[in-house]
């Protein structure tokens, strides 16, 4: 007779997360595979695979865009088709934070705008803290959710391995006039970073991880995502702090579900007394209030 294997205790409850308080970002519209964008005073066309409905706006509305990414097969390939001129970049701002945005050889502006509700809660978390808290932020990119943990009185470091990435997050610390806060810029491979901090004692009391998942080290190092980032998380393990605050794990673009990371970070952090979470980052429609779905994450929390 088969065995029946035993129900789980506890089914991961699956959160969606929105970030609604943009004022310099909208998801004007969606349909026909794409999506309807303001960033800005601009509006640009997107791919959006996950929109199979029809859009909301009339089809003149569309035609007002800046902008349109034409996408090709190859990952993040393809072109920018531009019906009216707009400056090769332009300030952007989240609350207190200033960033400058442009249209880039791929798809993307400089920003993940759904990446809003990890700040805000990054932020209330290192501003009720009451002590020292050092971020690391792995894959960093154009450098908001330090600046938001900086701005919020966090020591950060912050690591991504193109150069052109950490000069544009650079600059973004002087549009944002934190200039005079701790943040250590580092052009390097993520894991090979994590694993020198961990033999050198380097400590930290809160991370956030957003690999992508496929990529390059400054030295030609390869990222698989399914491939090294067991490696990651375990290294990631050896530098946290005796009282960690945070963790935030995100993932775009990749065939998986939040389980996967649910249960990955759940494995991270075995021992550590905290209350962990997982889900999907999502974008609500101005037009008609439907929710598309942009990243799975987990993150964990202290109970302090």
């Amino acid at each position: 007779m088969k065995k029946i294997p035993p129900a789980p205790e506890a089914l991961p409850h699956l959160e969606l997360l929105t970030a609604p308080h943009w004022r310099d970002y909208e998801l004007l519209d969606s349909g026909n595979g794409q999506k309807l964008e303001r960033y800005g005073p601009y509006i640009f066309i997107r791919p959006e695979p996950q929109a199979v409905w029809r859009p909301r706006l009339h089809e003149s509305r569309w035609r007002e865009a800046h902008a349109l990414f034409h996408a090709t097969q190859e990952e993040s390939g393809g072109h920018w088709e531009f019906n009216k001129p707009i400056e090769s970049s332009w300030i952007m701002q989240y609350r207190q934070i200033k960033f400058r945005a442009q249209t880039t050889a791929g798809r993307h502006i400089g920003v993940f705008p759904e990446q809003a509700a990890h700040w805000d809660w990054m932020e209330a978390k290192i501003r009720s803290a009451a002590r020292p808290i050092h971020v690391l932020n792995l894959f960093g990119y154009t450098g908001l959710a330090s600046l938001v943990a900086a701005q919020a009185g966090a020591k950060v470091t912050h690591v991504d391995a193109s150069k052109k990435a950490i000069l544009w997050a650079r600059d973004n610390q002087a549009l944002s006039n934190l200039n005079d806060r701790p943040i250590r810029w580092i052009v390097d491979d993520a894991l090979k970073f994590v694993l020198r901090e961990g033999r050198r004692g380097g400590r930290y009391d809160g991370l956030i991880l957003d690999p992508p998942k496929f990529g390059r080290g400054p030295k030609g190092e390869v990222w698989e995502f399914f491939k090294l980032m067991p490696a990651l998380l375990q290294a990631c393990r050896q530098i946290l702090s005796e009282k960690p605050l945070f963790v935030i794990l995100t993932a775009y673009a990749i065939r998986a579900s939040a389980l996967s990371l649910h249960y990955s970070l759940q494995e991270t952090l075995a021992g550590y007394e905290g209350m962990l979470s997982s889900g999907e980052l999502a974008l609500v429609e101005h037009s008609g209030g439907r929710v598309i779905s942009t990243a799975i994450f987990a993150r964990w929390c202290s109970k302090d």
